[in-house]
């Protein structure tokens, strides 16, 4: 029998059939779970693995997918080499959407999982079936980009019990080919919440900071920085201790981009003489203007 202790999770792979993006949605009564359940790689596939996690897991089935293995000899190659495979359990997804769910004999109880197009839903120690039910209904209900759809299923997965021990962490992981911080990496979105009594709201509220912090605005958020616009932005900049002038001018520019700086929202700041509607809306609430 192994030593270490049961991951005992539940947790959603999938992949976004509109622009391939492949992610991993985890919650646990444990430390930290996004440390052990989520692995990922941009193009190639996802994993979560579980219960006596095998974290050798997420490394050895890219290597396979990236040689060409089918995702159904994978699993196969998983449960024939592994000596605890009874007390193991994963889900994996490839880069077109194949989907396998694997749960041990050995597994704490209640533990199961399900497949559907593009996703994975798995977890032991639930609850009971309600839970990956959740996780699976609220998966394919839900619209949108791939991270929020995992958070719908994650947040139903917890609605429904979740794990049977309690909560303390949660996990999203979205993997996209140079999605990560400066185009460097492949982490799109790479959020944790490792110690929390109800941790699947505090990660939607990390999605919600990400979005805020890293997306690019479109044009319609964009707004001009005139009349009642650059009033209520000089109302912030004055609340934050710049001094500027009644008019909107350079000065004023110059002190939105160091606020923006201070902020971590540089990479809203796309242009000259405009806002962006939400950073303009953020640094009302922060700066009480």
């Amino acid at each position: 029998m192994p030593q270490h202790r049961p991951v005992s999770t539940f947790s959603l792979v999938a992949r976004d059939p509109a622009n391939g993006d492949l992610g991993v949605a985890t919650a646990s009564k444990f430390l930290a779970v996004g440390a052990v359940v989520p692995y990922a790689v941009a193009d190639v596939g996802a994993v979560a693995t579980q219960s006596y996690a095998n974290t050798g897991i997420g490394p050895r089935v890219m290597r396979a997918l990236r040689a060409g293995v089918p995702l159904d000899l994978i699993d196969a190659a998983l449960q024939a080499t592994d000596d605890q495979i009874a007390l193991r359990q994963y889900g994996l997804v490839d880069a077109v959407g194949r989907s396998v769910s694997f749960t041990g004999d050995g597994c704490h109880p209640w533990a199961g999982g399900v497949t559907g197009v593009g996703y994975a839903a798995q977890g032991n120690l639930l609850t009971g079936p309600e839970v990956i039910e959740a996780l699976a209904a609220g998966f394919e209900g839900a619209r949108g980009p791939l991270a929020e759809r995992l958070m719908v299923a994650l947040a139903a997965g917890d609605q429904a019990g979740g794990d049977a021990r309690g909560r303390q962490s949660a996990a999203l992981l979205v993997v996209r080919a140079e999605g990560g911080y400066g185009g460097l990496n492949d982490r799109y979105i790479d959020l944790r919440v490792d110690d929390d009594p109800d941790p699947v709201p505090r990660l939607r509220g990390l999605l919600a900071l990400q979005r805020l912090y890293f997306e690019k605005p479109s044009d319609d958020d964009l707004l001009a920085l005139e009349g009642e616009v650059a009033e209520r932005m000089l109302r912030v900049l004055r609340s934050a201790g710049f001094e500027v002038s009644a008019q909107w001018d350079e000065a004023a520019e110059r002190s939105l981009r160091a606020l923006a700086g201070v902020e971590n929202l540089e990479e809203r700041m796309t242009e000259s003489g405009r806002v962006d509607r939400a950073v303009l809306e953020y640094f009302e609430r922060q700066h009480d203007a």
